[in-house]
């Protein structure tokens, strides 16, 4: 053992003593505050369609392209951020990240034609959330923890839904009785808040402070910079596509975003309209997912530490899609007992997926495994695009929703069984370039 390595050990030991609170869960705590800020951006676009299709006069499908544009980045940016994160360090890109939601945001407030709302909310806006997606949850937790990490990356998860609604009734309340760019004025200043907590409380890996992970028994040094973060992203897509695996964690996420961002949170309100329910009431109900979510994400988290995740994964998209098909049958002018039962069980399963889809992948990919989940997630984005897209067709089409409830519940059954036979992985294989 080096001098260096038995110094460090020293300084972690000594560490441990001085505090009973392990440095990691003040990581933790940070990463969880700025998922919150920069979740901000995402309440926004149901909000401002209305104003700025007034104020300029441009279309909605103007609009929704940039919407499309900002989730497609969401999706695809990930597994590159977290690429870059090895090579520059998670403060860095993060920090960065942070910075251009802020000038997105803000430069929106001078914006006079739709390429411009393509570059700042679709382009910058896309980039900078995408960098602060699931895969920057995922490269914390399996650098600072080897306990609790389904525990982790439940809490991690369920901050984005918590910054939703944190941020979602002040912005409505903001663009309803001002106007929309205090709104979005507030997004670009919540970004920047965070930016000085991560530059002063983030550190990249707990050898930087001297520590061990969270529940490890070795000092486990600071893996050296990798370079080429864009071929090593491509490479590691590459060679995970050629395991099994891989597509059946893709498959079964992409049938996720479906199921949730593509045809709840986008097609649920115009649905219930279609029932004779006021929108502001399906609205509220979309809010009360959003509670139980955060329930279900961190005990989903709970679960994955002490259950199979691939069981976990069946039983949750079998119970989503068994709702999905009563859901029709729910819907009413008013809003009744039957109907929030559904809201409170949909709402605990909306993105219970994520820690255990999040364990198979550390546990077949090691230490590629949060660009492989950055991909994994890319899938979730692409799923969610589609049906977007395909619901509202099929709404003009059929005349209503129901055809749509009854397909993706066949989905989520379809992604139960490919949850089940996915195999187990003795060892991580690295499938770094």
């Amino acid at each position: 053992m080096t001098q260096t390595t038995e110094a460090a050990v020293d300084a972690s030991r000594a560490g441990r003593k001085r505090s009973r609170i392990h440095r990691a869960w003040f990581v933790a705590a940070v990463t969880f505050v700025t998922i919150i800020g920069a979740a901000a951006f995402r309440s926004l676009p149901g909000l401002l369609i209305d104003p700025l299709h007034q104020e300029f006069g441009w279309s909605r499908g103007t609009i929704g392209a940039a919407v499309s544009l900002n989730l497609a980045l969401y999706g695809l940016t990930a597994p590159f951020a977290a690429a870059l994160m090895d090579r520059f360090g998670i403060r860095r890109v993060v920090a960065a990240a942070l910075m251009m939601i802020a000038i997105g945001s803000g430069l929106t407030v001078w914006m006079t034609a739709a390429w411009q709302l393509l570059l700042c909310w679709g382009l910058l806006v896309g980039l900078g959330s995408g960098s602060m997606a699931l895969a920057f949850a995922a490269t914390v937790t399996n650098r600072w923890f080897t306990e609790r990490r389904g525990l982790v990356t439940g809490i991690l998860t369920a901050a984005s839904a918590s910054g939703q609604l944190i941020f979602l009734p002040v912005l409505s309340l903001m663009v309803e009785y001002h106007d929309w760019r205090p709104a979005v004025v507030t997004v670009a200043l919540s970004a920047l808040a965070v930016v000085p907590f991560v530059w002063l409380l983030l550190r990249d890996h707990p050898a930087d402070v001297g520590l061990n992970p969270y529940g490890a028994q070795e000092f486990v040094p600071k893996p050296a910079p990798v370079p080429g973060a864009a071929r090593r992203a491509v490479a590691v897509l590459f060679k995970a596509a050629r395991t099994g695996p891989f597509w059946l964690l893709a498959g079964t996420f992409a049938i996720c975003g479906a199921s949730t961002n593509g045809l709840v949170q986008t097609h649920f309100v115009p649905a219930a309209h279609d029932h004779g329910m006021p929108a502001p009431a399906a609205a509220s109900l979309l809010a009360v997912i959003g509670v139980f979510d955060v329930v279900g994400t961190i005990a989903s988290g709970w679960f994955t530490d002490r259950f199979d995740p691939r069981r976990l994964l069946a039983v949750y998209y079998a119970l989503r899609g068994i709702s999905l098909l009563f859901l029709p049958m729910l819907l009413a002018p008013s809003i009744h007992p039957p109907m929030l039962f559904f809201i409170v069980f949909y709402g605990l399963d909306w993105v219970a997926t994520v820690p255990p889809t999040v364990a198979l992948c550390r546990e077949h990919y090691g230490d590629d495994s949060a660009i492989v989940f950055g991909w994994v997630l890319a899938a979730h984005q692409v799923g969610a695009a589609i049906v977007a897209v395909l619901g509202g067709v099929a709404r003009d089409v059929f005349g209503t929703y129901d055809t749509v409830w009854y397909a993706s519940g066949a989905l989520c059954a379809a992604a139960a069984l490919m949850a089940l036979v996915i195999r187990r992985q003795g060892a991580p294989v690295r499938v770094a370039a």
